[in-house]
């Protein structure tokens, strides 16, 4: 079966109405995203960046995964799909996605803020004074600017490997993640989506490029359409 990798961004949760905030100056529900996305901003107010994201994990009751995440699930019928996600929701997982590498982390998850390593799941709020099992305050398992990104080797990995790419929600202007399809191998047929598609230098290179100018919903569909006829 051929291995076929989504790379998913942004994009693709914003048709199911979450907020992303490059689209918004900077601003990330209101807030500046340095605020509530470093660990600086961490250190500055932990009250405030805890009460961000109890409300982000709250918002995701009140959406659904919408036909860009389906039609990624449904090819998982026909294909070996693994998705590596910038998104921190759990839409692709409520479609039915069963391989999902999340490198900027999870909202559905909190950790440690001294061991990254200690991680729980984590379904309501989470309050200051909350510990892990090493006595730190519990934080979001969400990777932070400035943090390392731990599961970017794996994702690194599964790109080498692909027959097939799709490239979803995602401008891949942002590094490190912009820097994955670069390890793409020459062969791999390469699906961009984006309804204004913008240049990347790995992209570039590559000799099997199918742009789609469409919105990922949209976009998806015909991919699906094409990927299952052949």
């Amino acid at each position: 079966m051929k291995k076929l990798v989504v790379l998913s961004g942004a994009g693709v949760s914003a048709e199911s109405g979450i907020q992303t905030f490059r689209d918004a100056d900077g601003l990330w529900e209101g807030h500046d995203v340095m605020e509530v996305a470093s660990p600086e901003g961490w250190n500055k107010n932990k009250e405030l960046v805890l009460d961000f994201y109890n409300q982000r994990r709250k918002q995701l009751k009140d959406v659904e995964p919408n036909d860009a995440h389906k039609y990624i699930a449904a090819l998982e019928e026909h294909y070996d799909v693994s998705i590596v996600t910038q998104n921190v929701d759990d839409l692709h997982e409520r479609a039915g996605s069963t391989k999902i590498v999340h490198i900027h982390g999870q909202l559905t998850k909190m950790r440690s803020e001294l061991d990254p390593s200690l991680t729980e799941d984590i379904t309501g709020d989470i309050i200051l004074g909350d510990t892990a099992s090493d006595g730190a305050q519990l934080r979001p398992d969400i990777v932070w600017f400035g943090e390392q990104v731990p599961l970017l080797e794996t994702a690194l990995d599964l790109v080498t490997k692909a027959n097939i790419i799709i490239i979803v929600g995602t401008s891949l202007q942002v590094y490190p993640a912009a820097g994955l399809i670069g390890y793409a191998p020459p062969s791999a047929i390469i699906y961009y989506i984006d309804p204004a598609p913008k240049s990347n230098y790995e992209l570039s290179r590559s000799k099997n490029l199918n742009i789609i100018s469409k919105v990922a919903t949209l976009g998806m569909e015909e991919v699906f359409t094409q990927l299952v006829k052949t």
